[in-house]
């Protein structure tokens, strides 16, 4: 795990100078099931970052053998599917597609999906707006569970405590309108994998 807080944020009024709240936060997990056995699953969220985003990026694992030659020491990047929940929904895909020529040649392409785009003529409603008027109307649909709730708590509270130790290693920080703390990209390295922005919007 990750956490940081953002440089300055202990001078915003009504915080406690020695305050060890973090405003960022990063965590590898896994689910302890057959299904997703060794599949790392890696979350973060911040204050005070570059972009503001909600999305959901599954990074498909890439095939143990691969169609086309490819020159010594090159390997395909792998198909990227991403949610984008907030502020622009939608939904890209990247993948690796042969180029249409008769050489084995294969090249990453995108598709992508945005609401306001396609939707252009149509007001679409802020997503507490829909979840007041769903709640309105009785659909709880798009709302959590209780037991995902406290399950989430469940696991996330203990996390929470340590970060919160007054004896617990004073806590890193990240400039604000960056990213976030170096920490969290080696996180990723560690692993071979790098935080993607899935849901840049390209026109």
């Amino acid at each position: 795990t990750v956490a940081a807080q953002y440089e300055g944020y202990r001078s915003t009024p009504g915080v406690a100078k020695d305050s060890r709240a973090p405003t960022y936060a990063a965590l590898r997990l896994f689910v302890d099931n057959w299904r997703w056995k060794g599949v790392p699953f890696y979350l973060r969220s911040g204050k005070a970052l570059k972009r503001k985003a909600t999305e959901i990026v599954v990074e498909f694992q890439c095939p143990p053998h691969v169609m086309f030659d490819l020159p010594p020491g090159s390997a395909l990047p792998a198909n990227v599917l991403s949610l984008c929940i907030q502020p622009d929904e939608g939904i890209h895909l990247s993948f690796i597609t042969k180029v249409p020529d008769s050489l084995q040649r294969a090249q990453p392409v995108d598709m992508q999906f945005h609401y306001r785009s396609s939707f252009a003529g149509e007001e679409l409603p802020d997503a507490y707006e829909r979840l007041l008027l769903d709640a309105l109307h009785g659909d709880a649909s798009l709302f959590t569970r209780s037991d995902a709730i406290e399950l989430g708590w469940k696991l996330f509270d203990p996390v929470i405590r340590r970060w919160e130790n007054p004896k617990g290693p004073p806590l890193p920080t990240y400039e604000r309108a960056s990213w976030g703390p170096q920490a969290a990209s080696q996180l990723l390295a560690r692993d071979s994998r790098r935080w993607r922005l899935g849901c840049v919007h390209r026109r």
